[in-house]
């Protein structure tokens, strides 16, 4: 999610106006020829289809959110992919077409991709884990190689204070429950702050953004690496925690396997092990302002409808509370 400024306000949600006919036409402007046949891919963000082709093979095209990215942003989020898969990593960059990756039609940005297969990882297979790491650790030497201008960074501001501020300003939390929500988000971000602190001083880079398994397609020649669109500026762990669950014992050992492969091409700061419980807490903070930022969306109280209960709000209060003792603990081991 970009700045919390970037709210959506009409009375109609402008994805009301993508009907059929505009994605076809869409597909059309670039050249390529719909045989009809369209199928919505799990997408919230931005919305995502499968598109039939009379010749060739069908192709994955993007219509992104108005209003979230600027076009410098996106198109920097093109090119890094592009990098990556002319250093023969495995991801699926925006196919250029008319000479450019980003078009428009009819007030829509969009992006037309190659259609790939493949299944969720067995992240319980230590191999499959260590492949995986090996990988990640080719994106993060080229994304260390030198930095966004124009996409924001993952950090507390970002994802913790911001969202923190538009969801008490905005009236999302029951009035019963503002009180204690905000004694403990601050608590929460106060807890962030010290992980940062025991951390000190890491290097940003290029990341995915969003490396958990449902980003990762796997087939019988590995995984490759697909949805860079949360991709931004933020310290290489941010990349790797998403991957670890279970118990503690369960993630010390997750870790090792991924890392045993990362470092076969970056290097890793034990440091950074410090941020694991941190980033995950400033990912529930920011998680909830997202589902609040996007509930004009009518798609969004269709999929989400345990949002904004009374009960979401004490989960989300007991969880926070759990990431507060959590990011006391020491990190996954001795730093």
């Amino acid at each position: 999610m970009a700045a919390m400024d970037n709210q959506e306000s009409s009375q109609q949600h402008p994805f009301a106006r993508l009907d059929p006919l505009v994605v076809l036409d869409a597909i059309e402007s670039v050249g390529l020829h719909g045989d009809g046949r369209l199928l919505a891919l799990n997408s919230y963000e931005n919305r995502v289809y499968r598109v039939g082709r009379e010749e060739g093979a069908p192709v994955v095209v993007k219509f992104y959110r108005p209003g979230r990215w600027s076009d410098a942003a996106i198109l920097e989020e093109h090119a890094f992919v592009a990098e990556l898969l002319d250093r023969e990593v495995p991801v699926v960059p925006a196919r250029v077409l008319d000479g450019r990756t980003l078009h428009e039609h009819a007030g829509f940005r969009f992006a037309v991709f190659e259609s790939r297969g493949g299944r969720a990882p067995e992240l319980c297979d230590r191999e499959t884990l260590t492949w995986i790491g090996r990988f990640i650790g080719r994106i993060h030497a080229i994304g260390a190689e030198c930095a966004y201008q124009s996409r924001p960074a993952l950090n507390l501001q970002t994802f913790g204070s911001e969202p923190r501020g538009w969801l008490l300003a905005h009236d999302f939390v029951p009035p019963e429950l503002v009180g204690t929500y905000k004694s403990v988000v601050d608590q929460a971000l106060e807890g962030v702050a010290r992980c940062y602190e025991r951390a000190g001083e890491l290097p940003m880079l290029r990341l995915h953004g969003d490396c958990h398994s449902g980003n990762v397609l796997w087939t019988n020649d590995g995984p490759h690496f697909v949805d860079f669109d949360d991709s931004r500026m933020g310290p290489a762990v941010q990349d790797l925690w998403m991957l670890l669950s279970g118990e503690r014992q369960d993630m010390v050992r997750q870790m090792a396997d991924i890392l045993d492969g990362y470092e076969d091409f970056c290097d890793f700061d034990p440091r950074q092990l410090y941020l694991v419980e941190a980033l995950r807490t400033l990912r529930l903070i920011h998680y909830s302002a997202w589902l609040a930022m996007r509930w004009d969306d009518p798609a969004f109280p269709a999929a989400f409808p345990w949002f904004n209960s009374q009960r979401y709000w004490q989960d989300r209060i007991l969880e926070l509370r759990e990431q507060i003792a959590a990011m006391d603990e020491p990190p996954l081991w001795p730093v």
